[in-house]
C-alpha cells in the first residue's frame, strides 16, 4: 500500500482551506488579525512581513493545545479560535497544511497566504 504524494497532501489541504493572496493581505486585514510565520525561526529572522509573529509550522498544534512536558504555554496569538488569522510560509505549503491543521481544531476564520514570501518579495 503507497501513501499519499507531497503534492497529493497539499491539494487536499487546499481543497478545505481558504487562501488569500499577498495583494488581499496587503490591502488590509481585520483589525484583530494575526499574521503568523509558519517558517523556522532563522527563516522569520532572515525576513518576514512586518507584524508577523513565528510560529514555526512544527509546533503549532502544541501552541493551541499546550502539553505539559512541553511547558504548558498556550501561544496569546492562538486562545481564541475565531479570531482571524492568517499563515504564511516560503511558498504557500506548509501554511496550507499549518492552516488545515487548525481548522481542525476549531479555528473559524484561518487562511493561508497563496505564494507565500516568495509572493510577497515578487509584489514590492
Amino acid at each position: 500500500m503507497s501513501g499519499l504524494t507531497m503534492e497529493q497532501l497539499l491539494a487536499a489541504a487546499r481543497s478545505r482551506i481558504r487562501e488569500v493572496s499577498v495583494e488581499e493581505l496587503r490591502s488590509g486585514v481585520e483589525k484583530d488579525a494575526v499574521i503568523i510565520d509558519v517558517r523556522e525561526p532563522e527563516e522569520h529572522a532572515s525576513g518576514h512581513i512586518p507584524g508577523s509573529i513565528n510560529i514555526p509550522r512544527g509546533v503549532i498544534e502544541s501552541e493551541v493545545d499546550p502539553r505539559p512536558e512541553m511547558g504548558g504555554v498556550i501561544a496569546p496569538e492562538l486562545q481564541d479560535r475565531n479570531r482571524p488569522i492568517y499563515l504564511y510560509c516560503r511558498s504557500g505549503g506548509r501554511s496550507a497544511l499549518a492552516a488545515d491543521t487548525l481548522q481542525k481544531m476549531g479555528f473559524t476564520r484561518v487562511a493561508s497566504v497563496a505564494g507565500g514570501m516568495l509572493a510577497w518579495n515578487s509584489t514590492r
